[in-house]
């Protein structure tokens, strides 16, 4: 009966470090080969285990790229969170949140950020599921409402956020040649008319 707590114990240390090295055999093979090309059976023999293991962790492919996303999303979810201004807390919400989205889609049209290069792999309807796109959400939604903006925060953010999504963003730089800087004086003057900013 007292080698249950130890035996629990010994088997989460070995999913954690099970998790760990599948995340960095997964990690690895994205670096050289690019996130399109990496197959589950090729980071569990990367990794050294059992195919099994890395789908019972993981579930599926969408399940190890959202994991894997979700760490490469780590350093921006501190900076818009906790990081120095004017992304960070400080600044009027307007004027954080014009910084939120401008930085969000310099990342979007950047062909090395591995965030979006990981997300542009994930089925949509997963990705809009996830821990870092309701993170997104829930960031603008309360610089709505710390802006004093009327009407629907949740809708709203929805709505602004749909400017920058993956498939918006590709779609207005690929097919109406659209760079990153058109695309965020249109969301810094989007900010403006919805918060009411002067000028």
């Amino acid at each position: 009966m007292t080698q249950a707590p130890d035996d629990a114990t010994e088997e989460r240390a070995d999913a954690a470090r099970n998790r760990a090295r599948l995340l960095a055999a997964a990690a690895r093979l994205v670096a050289d080969r690019g996130a399109e090309h990496v197959t589950m059976h090729e980071v569990a023999r990367a990794a050294g285990v059992g195919k099994g293991t890395l789908f019972r962790r993981f579930g599926d492919r969408n399940g190890l790229l959202l994991a894997l996303q979700g760490d490469a999303e780590a350093e921006f979810q501190e900076a818009y969170t906790a990081g120095p201004p004017p992304l960070g807390p400080g600044p009027p919400a307007r004027d954080r949140l014009t910084a939120f989205g401008s930085a969000l889609i310099e990342r979007i049209a950047d062909d090395g950020d591995l965030g979006a290069a990981l997300a542009r792999q994930i089925a949509s309807e997963r990705r809009y599921a996830s821990d870092t796109c309701r993170s997104f959400h829930h960031h603008v939604e309360s610089l709505l409402r710390e802006a004093e903006v009327e009407g629907d925060h949740a809708m709203l953010a929805h709505t602004m956020l749909a400017f920058m999504n993956l498939e918006t963003v590709d779609h207005l730089r690929n097919d109406y040649q659209a760079t990153a800087a058109r695309l965020q004086a249109t969301w810094v003057d989007l900010v403006r008319r919805v918060t009411g900013a002067d000028g």
